[in-house]
């Protein structure tokens, strides 16, 4: 018991110093001792750490070393953490490929290894072919994160984001899939976005502004260098921001412009990527929409009409605006739509009622309609639409808490799903160890909450 009288010695915590900064807000003085702190080059920081002012530095450095020294002791502890929680995962994993044209496109790991390694193979099977190794790319970097990443519509090239500061400006490369070998172009300081032209020579991208503030849709064409690439959109209201996407068809490449209650969406023609853009609905404060493409016509997801959980409107791809927009999906309170997708001959979308997600799909050709069903009383639904727009299998991850995530295709003509992956877990598991409920509770205002147990 002697021990316990030992002395102690505990290192103290960096005390920053107090220098009062006043400022003047809607009339109020306001007095901040370490505005210090912020630094006044914060944009620049993020650009080169090294210019970060010293005195700023030297703080930093003893509030980490501070903590080092409090987590000594706990070595052991983290190290058997670690291990338990790496037990649990599989290292050397792949994803399903995912079908496009005449290749399979997947995201495999090894074994000790930290990053994803972007594959594809033959359709239907054959020879893997590593198209970028995450792991190589990182060797000898401090710092090394993956983005977006998409290959050209002819599968010759692949274009990739990636931020090797932890600043989150990315740079896009593109690599020649022939070759093996990265174009000289290169764009930086851009968001993790990228879409590709028809033609496989043009790429559209979100470039940020001092702030890092997704602000500039710019397009690219292959061969140019990037300080020629053409401003196509600029955001002049500095509380949205841009990103770029695209419809399922492929045929349009979408900008959304968006804050956290209103939307507006342009759309070009992916396969004239030279045309201007074009506006789908202008923007109208608390007005949220997304828009996909089905033939002659836009398929909108809004909000609209005093929608709170978002309906479903048809608009004549000619002249989609609001007053010819007509509904094909009501409105229904408790039915929050999240997503939709079309396909070419079927419209999917995954929503949530009463608490819980669902898949519903409808035939474009005779309004048919059938939702996916489940066993368990409660589980998470993810819908992933893939690259290919005709097709009738729509794939979708499912999981809760007794059953490890799973992959599924489905055929949205025949029913028939397809198990295509379950996650492993090394250290073991077994879903009929336990035992999943769903039970609704009363609440002081008389509604019921869902709750979900685990036993």
């Amino acid at each position: 018991m002697h021990g316990l009288n030992r002395p102690v010695t505990r290192q103290l915590p960096p005390v920053a110093q107090r220098r009062p900064a006043f400022s003047v807000h809607h009339g109020v003085e306001l007095v901040d001792e370490y505005a210090w702190l912020r630094a006044g080059n914060w944009q620049e920081v993020m650009r080169d750490p090294s210019v970060l002012d010293q005195q700023i530095r030297a703080y930093l450095e003893a509030e980490n070393a501070y903590t080092d020294a409090a987590l000594t002791d706990t070595g052991e502890l983290q190290s058997a953490l670690y291990a338990e929680m790496k037990a649990r995962i599989k290292e050397d994993d792949s994803s399903v490929p995912a079908p496009d044209g005449a290749h399979e496109y997947f995201v495999s790991y090894v074994t000790g290894g930290q990053y994803p390694r972007l594959c594809r193979r033959p359709r239907g099977g054959g020879e893997e072919q590593i198209l970028l190794d995450g792991n190589k790319e990182a060797e000898g970097k401090p710092y090394w994160q993956l983005g977006a990443v998409a290959h050209s519509p002819d599968h010759r090239y692949l274009a990739y984001a990636v931020d090797k500061k932890g600043s989150e400006l990315f740079t896009i490369k593109i690599r020649d899939l022939a070759t093996g070998k990265d174009l000289r172009e290169a764009l930086p300081e851009t968001r993790s976005s990228i879409i590709w032209g028809a033609d496989s020579q043009t790429l559209f991208y979100v470039r940020l502004d001092r702030n890092q503030r997704p602000l500039y849709v710019y397009r690219h064409r292959l061969g140019t260098p990037g300080k020629s690439d053409v401003l196509i959109y600029e955001e002049k209201d500095k509380g949205f921001y841009v990103g770029v996407g695209q419809t399922q068809s492929s045929r349009f490449v979408t900008i959304e412009a968006h804050d956290h209650q209103t939307t507006e969406i342009y759309l070009i023609d992916a396969d004239r990527p030279e045309s201007e853009p074009r506006l789908v609905a202008p923007r109208e404060h608390g007005h949220e929409y997304a828009v996909e493409h089905h033939g002659d016509a836009l398929i909108i997801t809004t909000n609209s009409a005093g929608a709170e959980d978002f309906r479903i409107c048809e608009a004549p791809l000619v002249d989609p605006q609001r007053s010819n927009w007509r509904e094909m999906i009501p409105h229904k309170p408790g039915r929050l739509i999240l997503e939709t997708v079309a396909f070419s001959g079927h419209l999917v979308r995954l929503e949530r009622e009463d608490g819980l997600p669902r898949i519903a799909i409808r035939r474009f050709a005779d309004g048919a309609e059938h939702a996916i069903d489940f066993d368990e009383e409660a589980y998470s639904l993810g819908m992933s639409a893939g690259y290919e727009f005709d097709t009738t299998t729509v794939r979708f991850t499912y999981s809760s808490m007794t059953t490890p995530a799973q992959v599924y295709d489905y055929d949205m003509e025949t029913r028939a799903r397809v198990l295509r992956k379950t996650q492993e877990v090394p250290s073991g598991h077994d879903p009929a160890d336990y035992v999943t409920r769903r039970l609704h509770a009363p609440a002081p205002d008389g509604e019921t909450v869902p709750v979900s147990l685990i036993y």
